[in-house]
């Protein structure tokens, strides 16, 4: 096999700390090259994470003939503009969640999307754990799936920190909401028709602190969550169905080359103890993740998510938006 030759746009931490050490462990990614636009903190990283170039500007990277990809993890406000640079420049990227800042700026990425391959970087839809779920969902052990249900949460009031800052996507529904969203899409696999919400927002950040949403998938289905960034760390997936109740135990930040456990329960016994644990094997989703992506670069595969899924799960975000500040159900 050839490995695809990727490029990092940034030195952002998601990036330094957890996906680039996990691409370099994949059998499909290379970490050819990185960019800052400080050339001596590009520098710094690459001699700390042995990547052989560093560059003092995206436009340099983005001209590199070598650089096959991009992974794109910088603040939000500027995830459509950058992938769309790099599409331009005939790179494939993988852009950080959420996709865009609305459902409108996300559209902007139909112009390249059948030059090269876009993908939202939804690491969790490559985890066993979550695979296995919907397995089990499709094979009807839940019966009827009914309710998924969602809860994630962190505490964190840094001024300073993007997760608090407006102006570029900060907030609990864009940082954290967006994967109890894609948990709804990933076990019912159908899109919905309404959605409304509640926000509680920080009086200082003027950030949403706490969103409280129900999503209707119609036909009875529903997905109902809490997003917090202010609360006590928690976080947990239910998919509830006419016979049996499936848990995730850490659906959304498994530990990084560690086992994981899912729950099946019949309800026969309180308190969940009739709950049967399965265990899978231990892995890492954000080398899974870049693998899948460089198997479709080089057309071992299809790309599992595009530019249109993308979209879909910026218009859930947008109805929530608009439910939050209409305070009644809004059409996705």
């Amino acid at each position: 096999m050839k490995k695809v030759k990727w490029g990092i746009l940034s030195t952002a931490k998601i990036g330094r700390e957890k996906v680039i050490p996990a691409m370099q462990q994949g059998q499909w990614s290379h970490i050819g090259a990185i960019a800052s636009r400080s050339l001596a903190q590009a520098q710094k990283v690459a001699d700390d994470m042995g990547i052989a170039k560093a560059y003092g500007s995206y436009d340099e990277l983005f001209s590199d003939p070598d650089i096959e990809a991009i992974y794109n993890p910088l603040p939000n406000d500027q995830h459509v503009a950058m992938t769309l640079a790099a599409a331009r420049a005939g790179k494939h990227v993988l852009c950080e969640k959420p996709f865009a800042m609305n459902a409108r700026q996300a559209e902007a990425l139909r112009e390249v999307a059948g030059k090269v391959h876009i993908m939202e970087a939804f690491m969790v839809r490559f985890h066993p754990q979550w695979l296995r779920s919907r397995e089990l969902v499709r094979s009807g052990a839940l019966g009827e799936l009914r309710t998924v249900q969602a809860f994630f949460s962190y505490f964190n009031r840094q001024p300073d920190n993007i997760r608090n800052l407006p102006a570029v996507g900060g907030g609990a529904l864009y940082d954290i909401g967006c994967y109890a969203v894609v948990a709804g899409r990933f076990l019912f696999e159908s899109e919905p028709l309404r959605a409304v919400a509640l926000f509680d927002r920080d009086p200082d950040f003027q950030t949403d602190r706490t969103v409280t949403a129900m999503v209707d998938f119609g036909g009875g289905r529903r997905l109902d969550f809490t997003v917090s960034t202010q609360s006590v760390p928690y976080q947990r997936v239910q998919a509830i169905g006419t016979k049996q109740r499936l848990e995730l135990e850490i659906p959304f930040n498994a530990p990084l080359g560690g086992a994981t456990r899912i729950f099946v329960d019949d309800g026969s016994a309180p308190g969940g103890a009739s709950a049967v644990a399965e265990t899978l094997a231990p892995c890492n989703m954000y080398t899974l993740q870049g693998d899948a992506f460089s198997q479709a670069v080089r057309g071992e595969i299809a790309l599992p998510y595009g530019v249109e899924d993308a979209i879909c799960n910026m218009r859930i975000l947008d109805a929530l938006f608009k439910s939050g500040n209409s305070g009644r159900w809004e059409e996705v």
